[in-house]
Order: C-alpha cells, then sequence, then structure tokens
C-alpha cells in the first residue's frame, strides 16, 4: 500500500471516530441537561425563564438586549462611515466606494420605482430598515453568551425573533406608510391606509414567523441524536442567510409599494388635469 493510500485511509478513520466520539459527548450533554425539546422550543418562543437584568431595573428578553446591540453597532460603524470614508469618495470608486454606493442605490431605486412622489424620506427608511434586518438576522450567528437571571448562558438571539421587535417595526412601517398618505392626499390618504388595517399584522408576524422557524428547525435538528453533529451549523448558517436577505427584500419592497399606493394622486385630478392640457392642445 502506498504511503498517499495510508494516509487517506488513517485520515478518513480519525475523522470517524472523531464523529463518533462527538455524537457520544452530544447525547450525554443532552440527556444532563434535563431539557426535553418542547420545553426547549417554548422557550425559543415566549423566553418565560430566560430573562436578562437590564441594569438591574427590571427582567427583559433576550431579544430586547440584542436590539440595543445591533442598534449600537450600526450607528457606531454608520459614524465611522460618515466621518473617515465618505469625505474621501473619489470620481473613480474603490472599494468600499462601489458597495456603499450600490447599497444606497439599490435602496433608492426601490423608492422611486414604488413611489414617483415624496420618495426622499422612504428611501432613507427603508435603507435603515433593511440594514436592521440584515444585520439583526445575522446577529445570532455570533452567539453572544450572556447570563440570565437564573445564573444560566444564553446565546443572544436575533432581535427580530422576539415578537415584540417584530410587531414594532411592523408598526413603525405602517406609520411611515400613513406618514405618505398624509402628506400627499391629507384626510383621503389616510383614508387610503387605513383600509389596509391588517398590514401591521401580516408584516409583524412575516418577521417574527420567517425569523423564528430557523432557530426552531437548528433545534429540532440539534435534538436528534443522528443530526446533532456539524449539521445543525450548516442548516443554522443556511436558513439565517436566506431569511436575513428575504426579509429585508420583502418588507422593504411592501413598505415601498404601500407607501406609493397611498401617495398616489387622486382618479379625479388626474382626468381633470387630462382634460385641462387637451383643450390647451385644441
Amino acid at each position: 500500500m502506498s504511503k498517499k493510500r495510508k494516509l487517506i485511509l488513517g485520515a478518513g478513520l480519525g475523522a470517524l471516530l472523531l464523529i463518533l466520539f462527538t455524537l457520544i459527548v452530544t447525547v450525554n450533554f443532552n440527556n444532563a441537561s434535563g431539557e426535553t425539546l418542547s420545553e426547549a422550543l417554548r422557550e425559543a418562543v415566549l423566553h418565560e425563564t430566560e430573562k436578562i437584568s437590564l441594569f438591574g431595573l427590571i427582567d427583559v428578553n433576550p431579544g430586547l438586549i440584542s436590539a440595543y446591540v445591533v442598534t449600537a453597532a450600526i450607528i457606531f460603524v454608520a459614524l465611522l462611515l460618515r466621518i473617515f470614508v465618505i469625505p474621501r469618495f473619489k470620481m473613480i470608486p474603490g472599494k468600499v466606494q462601489l458597495v456603499l454606493e450600490q447599497l444606497v442605490g439599490f435602496f433608492d431605486d426601490l423608492a422611486v420605482t414604488n413611489s414617483p412622489r415624496k420618495n426622499g424620506f422612504l428611501g432613507g427608511y427603508i435603507f435603515s430598515a433593511g440594514c436592521y434586518i440584515f444585520f439583526g438576522t445575522l446577529f445570532e450567528l455570533f452567539g453572544v453568551q450572556v447570563i440570565t437571571t437564573s445564573g444560566s448562558s444564553v446565546a443572544l438571539p436575533a432581535p427580530l425573533s422576539d415578537i415584540n421587535g417584530a410587531i414594532m417595526l411592523g408598526c413603525l412601517s405602517y406609520g411611515v406608510i400613513l406618514s405618505g398618505g398624509i402628506i400627499c392626499n391629507k384626510f383621503k390618504g389616510v383614508l387610503k391606509t387605513l383600509k389596509e388595517f391588517s398590514l401591521p399584522i401580516s408584516m409583524s408576524f412575516r418577521l417574527f414567523g420567517a425569523l423564528l422557524s430557523g432557530m426552531l428547525v437548528t433545534e429540532l435538528v440539534y435534538y436528534s441524536l443522528y443530526l446533532s453533529f456539524v449539521l445543525p451549523v450548516i442548516v443554522a448558517v443556511m436558513f439565517t442567510v436566506l431569511h436575513a436577505l428575504i426579509q429585508t427584500y420583502v418588507l422593504t419592497m411592501l413598505t415601498a409599494m404601500f407607501y406609493g399606493e397611498v401617495s398616489e394622486p387622486p382618479e379625479i385630478k388626474v382626468k381633470n388635469k387630462k382634460k385641462k392640457t387637451k383643450k390647451v392642445k385644441a
């Protein structure tokens, strides 16, 4: 047998032994934790026992701490870009400048395409909301550990995997849509927006359900005897990245579309303008 075959065979046997050892350790850990699958899934959704003390004043869900951390990180990076990067922009863009311009241009085009009127604020909002959803979703991949009030350690989840965070973002987006109706069409714009009374609910639960499903699927794979090694990492990364991209696009697109609908001018005014232009031409 050649040296290459011996090395390949030895590496294969070593990898097999490592997998078997890890499976045994994982199974023992799962059994020793004393937590059933139903309890783990319930806690992941409701956060009944895993609370974190906020400056010793009140016990809050881990998702709120994640929201503070993600918001602070985004603001800090934005300040660094504004102070050190943006003033150095050139006519021939570099890599960083090109990425920033493409990112801002994407959300700006999304706002202009779906809402031709009063879209300056809309472009800024969907850019901010998109960054928050995307980086907030990826934040759970870092596995930042914190100590709960019960003394156990828990990894901070994505901010929007908490139903309260998803509801607030959905209501905030609905408020932006309502403001577009008020600015462009006054009272009629308010009526148009109020007709879509289920919009904040659908936005909120779409975000919450999509982001929570990835975490629940990972928990299910982890608690399986034969799937608790390596595969949870792949599943977690795959679901997290996909949800980050999809939910960022879906919420920003819906916000821009509904903003454009409520900010459209009334049909009567459009018809009158067409009649006036025909008379002038005649």
